[in-house]
């Protein structure tokens, strides 16, 4: 048995039902790993309140999906590779280009392209952006301002990344079709 429980709205702590009763509202069923992370009311509640900043930033839900796939596969996290290649897919992003994502290749539309590259960035350098790969964002028609908001897209990211890591949800059936594994270190 896992010692992070698969919590439902029902036995989850009461700190934490709000945030599930809001993801199976906007999901229609409560993702796994929110259900790992509710054994925590602090990084439930934290991760929710990001995600909502970041899904009313200035990116398109396309654009925040690329880059949160982009987040999964840099972090070798395979539950979040499966979940947001769904949603991506969902959000109209081509399959040809979620494909590259998830090969560790960049896409071939220069704007998603360009974000992936700078969340890639971000993660491997540990936040240590030159003034060279800001430009090359900045030269793709992005701004200042939503270089900040990619940096809230990977740490909201990194809050489900990390989590699925450490708790190990299992896959819903509905994104088994998108079950990915990371290459061995």
């Amino acid at each position: 048995m896992s010692r992070y429980p698969l919590h439902t709205i029902d036995t989850a702590p009461a700190a934490s039902r709000p945030v599930l009763e809001q993801l199976q509202q906007a999901f229609g069923m409560v993702p796994n790993v929110a259900a790992k992370m509710a054994a925590s009311p602090v990084l439930i509640n934290g991760f929710i309140g990001l995600f909502e900043r970041v899904h009313a930033s200035s990116l398109s839900e396309p654009q925040i999906q690329t880059l949160l796939l982009t987040n999964a596969v840099t972090n070798a996290s395979e539950w979040p590779v499966a979940f947001h290649s769904a949603l991506a897919l969902k959000a109209g992003v081509p399959r040809a280009e979620v494909d590259a994502i998830r090969h560790g290749v960049l896409p071939d539309d220069a704007g998603l392209a360009a974000l992936s590259a700078l969340a890639r960035t971000l993660i491997e350098k540990r936040g240590r952006l030159s003034e060279a790969d800001q430009k090359r964002f900045l030269d793709a028609g992005f701004s200042d301002e939503q270089i900040l908001e990619v940096i809230a897209v990977v740490a909201a990211s990194t809050i489900t990344n990390f989590t699925s890591s450490a708790t190990h949800p299992p896959l819903e059936a509905q994104f088994e079709t998108f079950a990915w594994q990371a290459s061995a270190p």
